[in-house]
C-alpha cells in the first residue's frame, strides 16, 4: 500500500517531483471501495498526530509513478486506455497491481484529466502472505507449477501452472525475486506472488546454463556450439547481463575447453559456475580460475583488478568468503614434494596475503566456508609414509579473530573415510560423517564451548548410522541425517542443542532433500532417476510427515528463497524471548484450522455409511433389473437361491491323443 501522508507532505513532495497540484481537481478523486490508498481524511489527521508514536508507515513512493500527457478520453474508452497503459508500463519496470491504475476524472464532463497514477507490486509482495507460507516450484512431465506449502491444510495450494514453460530447468534468483526459465531465445525471468509475468528476456540463443550474482544485480548465461569441422573443438559463449537493464556488461568467447577448469560440473565439459562471485551481496567482484592464474574482475567496469590476473603457479581451486572479499586458494605440492602444498587467504582488491598454511604429503584438499564467513574448514587428505593409503584431517581457520589462528583437527580414528561435512548455518558447529558404509559414525564439533571458548571440541559421536548426507536447517540447531540413493531413504531428525534424536523416518529411494527457507519444513524427493514412486514428501522439522504428493516424471523441486530479514539482531532476540506473546495469534489460527480439519474428518466419517448404503442399493437395483436375463440363462428357473437346486457331479472322459509306437526287441 501507499504510505499515509498529510496534505502538507503531499504539497512538499509534489513540488519536489514537479507536479502542479493546482491542475488537479482533488474533489474528483474516487478511491477504490474499502480503500483509502493512504490518503488521510480531515477527521483522521488529528487522530494520526495523536497516535504517531504507535503507527509506523513505509517511507517514500518507491512503487508508485505518475504518467502525464495521456489522451483525454470519455468513460467508454477507459478500458482501452488502461490496456495500453498496462502494456506500455509493465514488464521493464515491474508488475502493476490489480486495480493499480488510477485515472482522475473531470467531474464536469466525466473525461480523464490526462494523467494517471500507477502502483506496482513491490518485489517482496509474495512475502506478505497472511499465513506466512513459503512457495516452491516443481517440474513434472512438461508442466511447471509454483505452489504454496500449506502444512495446516496438509496439502499444497496451486499458485501458477504453465506447460512447456522452460526447455530444461527453472531457477530462483538468490533472494527469491525472480524465477528464471531457459528458452530458445535466451533466459527469461518472471516474477509475482499469485501470477507470474515475464519481466525480462536476456537474449542468448541456445542458452544452456545460467547463474545469478548473490545480490541479483547480474545474470551469467552460457552456451556452446558444435563446430562445423569435426576436428575443431566446441565453441562457447558466456554473457554477463545487468539484470535491471538487460545490457551485456561483458562477454567471453572461445573454446569450450577454456571454461573447463575448476567449478563443480556442468554440461558439455564446462565447469559451472565459470565465474564465482565475491564481496557478499554487493556483487562487487567475480573471479575465474585459469591456468596458473586467478582472474579477478570488479563489476564497476568489468575489467581485471589492476588490469592483471593473480599469478599462482599450478593453482588448483579457490573459493570466496560468503560475506567478505577474501579468496581462499589451494596449490598442490610441486617439484616432487620439494615445495609443499598450501592454502592461502588473499584480500581483494589489494591482493594482500592474509594467511598461509603449508601442507605436506597432500593427495587432495577441499574447502568449506561457514555461511557468515567466520570460519573456513579445509579437509586435507594425506598420504601415509608408504604412499599406499591416505588419511584425513581438518585445518580450521578462525577468519574473524586476530591473526587468523589455525587449529588442526584429527578424528579419533584418523584412518576413517570422510563421507560428508557440513557447517551449521550462521552457527559455530559442524558435523562429519566418517567411517565405513553401510553404517558409518556421525560426529558433531563446536568451534566454541563453555569449557573451550577459543578452540574446537567434540560434542558427541553417533555410532553406526545409516546416513551418507547431512542437511542442516537454515535456522541452525536441527539437522537431518539422511541415507540417500543406496541407503534407501533412511531419515533421522536430530536436535544438536539437546543432542537427541527427535524422530526417524523413511522415504524409500529418496534422491534429494530440500529445507524451506524458514527451517520449519523439509522436503524429501524421489526424482525421475527412479522410474517408480516419483514425487515428494513434506515433513515438519520435528520429523512428522505432513503430506505426500506423487508425480510421474518428476524432475525438479526448489523452495523460493527469502531475502535476509530486515529485523536487527536485537529485535530477533527480543522476539525470541517474547515468543509466547507473538505466537498467541498463530496458535488461535492453528486451533481454528485444526477444528476445521476435525470437522472435515467427522463429516467424511459420517458420509462413509451413506456412501456404502448408496453403493449397496445401486447393486441391489442392478440385481433386480437383470433378474429376467438370469432366468433365461437358467432355462426358465426363476429362483436365485442356491439351496433350491440339486447339485450333480458328472465325470466326462475325453481322449486327448492316441500314439502308436513300434518298440524293437533285441534278440539275445
Amino acid at each position: 500500500m501507499v504510505e499515509a501522508i498529510t496534505m502538507a507532505e503531499i504539497e512538499e513532495r509534489a513540488n519536489r517531483l514537479g507536479v502542479d497540484l493546482s491542475r488537479l481537481d482533488l474533489d474528483s478523486i474516487t478511491l477504490p471501495p474499502g480503500q483509502d490508498s493512504g490518503i488521510i481524511s480531515d477527521e483522521d489527521e488529528d487522530m494520526l498526530q495523536d497516535d504517531e508514536e504507535e503507527l509506523v508507515f513505509e517511507s517514500g513512493f518507491g512503487n508508485v509513478i505518475v504518467v502525464d500527457n495521456l489522451p483525454v478520453v470519455p468513460p467508454m474508452k477507459f478500458e482501452t486506455l488502461e490496456g495500453v497503459i498496462r502494456r506500455k508500463f509493465s514488464g521493464g519496470i515491474g508488475m502493476i497491481k490489480d486495480r493499480g491504475i488510477w485515472m482522475p476524472m473531470n467531474p464536469d464532463n466525466q473525461k480523464t484529466l490526462g494523467y494517471c497514477f500507477i502502483e506496482y507490486n513491490t518485489p517482496e509482495q509474495w512475502l506478505m502472505d497472511d499465513k506466512a507460507r513459503d512457495q516452491f516450484v516443481i517440474r513434472a512431465g512438461s508442466d511447471t507449477e509454483v505452489l504454496w506449502n500449506d502444512p495446516r491444510q496438509l496439502k499444497p495450494e496451486l499458485v501458477y501452472r504453465c506447460s512447456s514453460w522452460t526447455e530444461s530447468f527453472v531457477q530462483w534468483s538468490p533472494l527469491g525475486t525472480y524465477l528464471a526459465t531457459v528458452q530458445q531465445k535466451g533466459a527469461a525471468v518472471w516474477g509475482g506472488a499469485n501470477t507470474f509475468n515475464q519481466i525480462k528476456l536476456y537474449e542468448h540463443p541456445q542458452v544452456k546454463l545460467i547463474d545469478f550474482s548473490p545480490g541479483e544485480k547480474y545474470l551469467v548465461t552460457y552456451s556452446s556450439f558444435k563446430p562445423t569441422n569435426p576436428s575443431d573443438t566446441h565453441r562457447a559463449v558466456l554473457n554477463i547481463f545487468d539484470v535491471r537493464t538487460e545490457k551485456v556488461m561483458r562477454d567471453f568467447k572461445g573454446s569450450a575447453d577454456e571454461f573447463a577448469i575448476g567449478g563443480t560440473g556442468g554440461v558439455s565439459g564446462v565447469s559451472w559456475p565459470v565465474f564465482r562471485w565475491g564481496g557478499g551481496k554487493e556483487d562487487k567482484y567475480l573471479a575465474r580460475l585459469g591456468k596458473h592464474v586467478i582472474a579477478v574482475y570488479e563489476t564497476e567496469t568489468f575489467s581485471l583488478i589492476d588490469k592483471k590476473s593473480i599469478k599462482v603457479e599450478s593453482v588448483m581451486d579457490f573459493s570466496w568468503s560468503p560475506t567478505d572479499p577474501i579468496l581462499a586458494l589451494f596449490v598442490p605440492e610441486l617439484g616432487g614434494g620439494n615445495h609443499p602444498a598450501r592454502v592461502s587467504l588473499v584480500q581483494i582488491p589489494g591482493k594482500e596475503e592474509l594467511r598461509q598454511k603449508n601442507l605436506f604429503s597432500v593427495s587432495d584438499c577441499k574447502m568449506y566456508w561457514q555461511s557468515n564467513g567466520d570460519y573456513l574448514a579445509v579437509k586435507v587428505d594425506r598420504y601415509t609414509k608408504t604412499k599406499k593409503n591416505t588419511y584425513t584431517g581438518f585445518e580450521l581457520f578462525r577468519i574473524k579473530e586476530r591473526g587468523i589462528p589455525i587449529e588442526v583437527l584429527e578424528l579419533d580414528n584418523k584412518n576413517d573415510k570422510i563421507i560428508a561435512f557440513a557447517w551449521e548455518p550462521k552457527g559455530h558447529r559442524f558435523a562429519v560423517i566418517h567411517g565405513d558404509s553401510p553404517r558409518p559414525d556421525i560426529s558433531f564439533y563446536s568451534m566454541r564451548t563453555a569449557q573451550h571458548t577459543g578452540r574446537g571440541s567434540k560434542l558427541t559421536t553417533l555410532k553406526g548410522k545409516q546416513a551418507n548426507a547431512l542437511f542442516w536447517s537454515p535456522a541452525g540447531r536441527f539437522i537431518l541425517l539422511a541415507g540417500l540413493k543406496g541407503f534407501n531413504g533412511q531419515l533421522e531428525f536430530y536436535d544438536v542443542d539437546e543432542l537427541r534424536t527427535m524422530a526417524t523416518g523413511e522415504h524409500f529411494m529418496a534422491t534429494n532433500i530440500e529445507w524451506d527457507p524458514s527451517g520449519r519444513y523439509v522436503a524429501t524427493l524421489v526424482t525421475s532417476i527412479h522410474e517408480m514412486e516419483n514425487g515428494f514428501n513434506i515433513w515438519s522439522l520435528y520429523g512428522k510427515q505432513l503430506y505426500r504428493i506423487l508425480r510421474d516424471h518428476f524432475y525438479q523441486f526448489t523452495w523460493r528463497p527469502r531475502p535476509p530479514s530486515l529485523l536487527s539482531t536485537e529485535k530477533e532476540e527480543e522476539i525470541a524471548k517474547n515468543l509466547k506473546k507473538y505466537s498467541k495469534k498463530y496458535e488461535a489460527e492453528d486451533q481454528d484450522v485444526s477444528l476445521q480439519l476435525s470437522e472435515r474428518d467427522r463429516e467424511k466419517r459420517r458420509m462413509l455409511p451413506e456412501e456404502w448404503d448408496t453403493w449397496v442399493n445401486k447393486w441391489k437395483q442392478l440385481d433386480v433389473e437383470e433378474k429376467m436375463a438370469r432366468q433365461m440363462l437358467r432355462d426358465g428357473e426363476a429362483s436365485d437361491e442356491e439351496e433350491e437346486y440339486e447339485a450333480k457331479e458328472i465325470e466326462v472322459e475325453e481322449v486327448l491323443e492316441v500314439l502308436d509306437e513300434v518298440v524293437s526287441h533285441d534278440e539275445e
